[in-house]
C-alpha cells in the first residue's frame, strides 16, 4: 500500500498523515513496549520525521528506554494513546506506533527485537529476524 497513510488516536483529537514510506517495521518485546501496549509486545514503525504531519494537540514526556537511550513519548492528552516516540539517538527518525494507522491490514514486521525480555509463549515467525537487544 503506497503512501500517504493516515491515522490518529482513539478519541480522534490527534490525527496525522504519513507522506513517505516507512523505513522499517519491528515488533519490540522490551519491557517498556509491553507495558505501553498492555500486551506481549509493541510495534514500532521507523519513519522520517519530516514525513509525519500531526494535527491536534499532543503532550510528551521523556523516558529512558531499556537500552539506556532517552526517548520522547508523544501521545494524545485526552485518550492517552501513544502516537510516536522520538529516539534521541536517531537524528530525523521517529518510531510511529502503527496500531494508530487507519488501515493496519498491510503491516508485517521484518524483525522481532528485545526478544531476551519477551514472553516465552510468543515465538519468532519463520524467516523473521530475531534480535535479542537493541538493533
Amino acid at each position: 500500500m503506497p503512501a500517504p497513510y493516515t491515522g490518529g488516536c482513539q478519541c480522534g483529537q490527534v490525527r496525522y498523515e504519513l507522506t513517505g514510506e516507512p523505513i522499517r517495521l519491528i515488533a519490540c518485546h522490551c519491557t517498556e513496549c509491553q507495558r505501553q501496549s498492555g500486551s506481549a509486545f509493541g510495534m514500532s514503525m521507523l519513519v522520517r520525521q519530516d514525513d509525519l504531519k500531526i494535527s491536534g494537540v499532543t503532550k510528551s514526556f521523556v523516558r529512558v528506554a531499556d537500552s539506556g537511550n532517552e526517548n520522547t513519548a508523544v501521545f494524545c492528552p485526552d485518550c492517552g494513546v501513544r502516537i510516536h516516540n522520538t529516539p534521541h539517538y536517531l537524528d530525523g527518525v521517529l518510531t510511529l506506533k502503527p496500531g494508530t494507522l487507519d488501515d493496519t491490514s498491510w503491516l508485517k514486521p521484518t524483525a522481532m527485537v528485545w526478544t531476551k525480555s519477551g514472553q516465552g509463549w510468543v515465538p519468532t515467525p519463520e524467516g523473521m529476524k530475531d534480535i535479542e537487544g537493541q538493533p
